[in-house]
């Protein structure tokens, strides 16, 4: 009994053994498989992935030779029509030249028919003594005078101009009694009298035949009338008409020259007869079916910001900023500083929390944040080992050195410098302060700030190329974000919070993810990018504005390009200039876009909604575009209504224009220096009855204004 079961254990032992074997040889022939599929699956991801970077940069290559050859034929097309205007121009001044000899010549010839009529009028008055001789210029006995005590008669005789190659014969007026000189107009003899003071401008008088004087000599002396030229300047002026005036002198059978004392009608320059149609109107509006057109007239109140020239009702005025109104819209918004808040350097940035508490600003090195209500410091958040490691890296290179001819330059005699980006480039030129610092490679600008969605967190981004994520506050950094290659300009978090978006002159986008610290997308375009935004409510696309005039929207998830918004658009209302700043709406519907083309356009993103699963970017649509700033345009924002759209200029203002209509309904002017940068609060920070919206010059100040909606006056 004992042996059997022992046998019996002893079989189940080696059919265990033998399942082991077995097992563990699957188990190796599995990991096999599983190992050469990983690496074939790798190999064609790897594969796949190499091919779709390959088509890619194909793509942009070809929209890159696109662009150049675009810009070509629009630079020949620029010339082309330049060529036309100016064609147009010589035709036009050619017509207003003939129109003006043709009227010049028509009242000489009205002059000359005048002057017929009066010299008809006195001979016709005349009585007929004895009928002119025939032929010859023999000179007629004078007839006797039969009335006594009356003044001795003289004959008359008409001398002609002489003309080239012909001989005309002598004709003598016949004797004038004194009778008939009394009865000679007093308007004549008044003529007579200011000729022999003062010669009047003589003026060629065209001939008159002798029949038409009618009455014989009677006398052998006579008195020879003056001939009559016309002066140098009408001469020269009009010359066309005075050959004219030579030819019909020369046609005559007999002529005589008159003593004219008429003087030719003043005529008007054109600017007078045109008369107050040429004008600007005061009241002017933006036609709607204009609305999106670029090429509109600045506002005529917005020409001359003189508040000394603008009437009481149209301005409000205080010692530290003033506003004008628009004269052709009701004036139903009141706008008041609240706090001023003084740095120590340039404001390049300035951004609200998102419940509109907090302020924070981004300057040289340092960023702030205030509390809204009371304009109190509640942080101030510095890296001092940034300064350093900036500095650094400039002694390094000692040198320039550049990626474009579009891109920023980083050098070692500038405080901030780039080539194409405004932000920094002219705050250095308009602040003077900036030059102060002994070692200009120790200047570090904070370019964005930006605050997480729960407030607590806050993103800068800077010079140095990195991202800084701090604790608002314990004030530490708990996360820098490193990748780019250039400075970063531009950062915006995604709703959700877990996610933040970059724009930087290495030309590319890049979304991070917050919770890894890593890149999870990277977007490339041509030029470098000057500004990033997140769509509102669940964070689907990411606009971003460049260096090449376009402003691009992507789906986040899959990184497609869904928009393209830019001049290359069929209607041609794209920018003209760099784009320095791209803000969705609060509804998520539309984007606004500032330029350094002095203009602020509101794209329709309906394509995008209707058609994110394309693959293919669509053609925006410009719906409005805000004309009214006398330079670049800096910043762009919208109020939490999306009523009215807000922009900072490089020209110290910041316009309200409404939102529809495109019109400019104010013009704040509440710095000394250019408007880098506008945000508007979300909430109340200041009550139900105010909004709140603040500023970031390059006068070294951050301001925070209220505005509330009034009662049209």
């Amino acid at each position: 009994m004992t042996a059997s079961v022992s046998n019996t254990q002893n079989k189940l032992n080696e059919l265990l053994d033998a399942i082991r074997q077995e097992f563990v040889q699957v188990s190796q022939e599995a990991n096999t498989y599983r190992l050469q599929n990983q690496k074939d699956y790798d190999f064609k991801m790897n594969q796949q992935l190499a091919e779709m970077q390959q088509i890619r940069n194909t793509v942009y290559e070809l929209e890159l030779t696109h662009r150049k050859m675009k810009d070509a034929y629009e630079e020949e097309i620029k010339h082309l029509k330049l060529g036309l205007e100016q064609r147009d121009h010589q035709i036009a001044s050619l017509t207003v030249q003939q129109q003006q000899q043709q009227q010049q010549q028509q009242q000489v010839q009205q002059h000359l028919q005048q002057q017929q009529q009066q010299l008809a009028a006195a001979s016709a008055s005349v009585p007929v003594a004895q009928q002119p001789p025939a032929t010859g210029s023999a000179t007629a006995t004078p007839a006797a005078n039969t009335t006594t005590g009356s003044p001795s008669a003289f004959p008359v005789q008409a001398s002609r101009p002489n003309l080239v190659g012909s001989q005309l014969p002598t004709t003598t007026l016949p004797v004038v009694s004194a009778n008939a000189q009394q009865q000679l107009p007093q308007q004549q003899l008044h003529q007579q009298q200011l000729q022999q003071q003062q010669p009047p401008p003589q003026v060629s008088v065209a001939p008159l035949s002798n029949s038409a004087i009618n009455g014989s000599p009677t006398s052998k002396e006579t008195t020879t009338l003056p001939s009559v030229k016309a002066p140098e300047s009408t001469l020269k002026e009009t010359e066309p008409e005075n050959n004219n005036i030579s030819k019909m002198n020369d046609a005559g059978s007999a002529t005589t020259a008159i003593t004219t004392t008429a003087t030719e009608p003043e005529i008007k320059p054109k600017e007078e007869e045109a008369g107050p149609a040429s004008l600007h109107q005061d009241h002017y509006l933006v036609p709607y079916n204009q609305r999106a057109n670029h090429s509109k007239p600045i506002p005529p109140f917005l020409l001359d910001l003189d508040s000394q020239s603008v009437p009481d009702a149209l301005k409000k005025q205080t010692n530290d900023y003033y506003i004008l109104y628009n004269p052709a819209l009701p004036r139903d918004i009141d706008v008041e500083l609240h706090k001023s808040l003084d740095h120590t350097s340039v404001v390049c940035c300035v951004k609200f929390s998102n419940d509109g508490e907090y302020l924070a600003t981004g300057c040289n090195k340092t960023t702030q944040v205030y509390r809204v209500s009371d304009g109190s410091l509640v942080a101030r958040l510095s890296d001092d080992s940034a300064a350093n490691n900036h500095r650094n890296s400039v002694t390094e290179n000692n040198t320039t050195t550049s990626t474009d001819n579009n891109t920023m330059t980083t050098t070692t005699t500038t405080t901030i410098t780039t080539t194409a980006m405004t932000t920094a480039a002219e705050l250095a030129k308009d602040v003077e302060n900036l030059n102060t610092s002994s070692s200009p490679s120790s200047d570090l600008y904070i370019r964005s700030v930006c605050f997480s969605p729960d407030g607590k967190f806050l993103a800068t981004g800077a010079e140095d190329r990195l991202i800084r994520i701090w604790d608002i506050e314990n004030r530490k950094i708990v996360m820098i974000l490193q990748g780019h290659e250039q400075d970063i300009y531009s950062l915006d978090y995604f709703p959700s919070g877990d996610k933040l978006v970059s724009g930087s002159g290495d030309r590319t986008v890049r979304i991070w993810d917050l919770r890894t610290g890593q890149c999870s997308l990277t977007l490339s375009i041509e030029d470098g990018v000057t500004t990033v935004a997140v769509s509102p409510g669940d964070g689907k696309y990411i606009a971003a504005g460049s260096l090449d005039r376009a402003v691009r929207v992507w789906d986040s998830e899959t990184g497609f390009l869904v928009e393209r918004l830019d001049s290359e658009n069929e209607s041609g209302t794209g920018h003209k200039d760099s784009v320095y700043s791209v803000v969705f709406t609060r509804d998520g519907q539309s984007v606004v876009s500032g330029s350094l083309d002095r203009s602020v356009k509101l794209w329709n993103l309906q394509n995008a909604n209707n058609k994110s699963d394309s693959k293919t970017p669509n053609s925006g649509t410009c719906e409005v575009t805000y004309i009214g700033h006398k330079d670049f345009v800096l910043s762009v924002a919208t109020t939490q209504n999306d009523e009215y759209i807000l922009s900072g200029s490089k020209d110290r203002g910041v316009l309200f224009w409404d939102k529809k209509s495109g019109n400019p309904l104010l013009m704040l002017q509440g710095h000394r220096n250019s408007v880098i940068s506008v945000a508007v609060a979300n909430g109340s920070p200041l009550g139900p009855e105010y909004n709140v919206f603040a500023t970031g010059s390059g006068d070294c100040k951050a301001r925070i204004w209220k505005y509330k909606k009034i009662a049209p006056n």
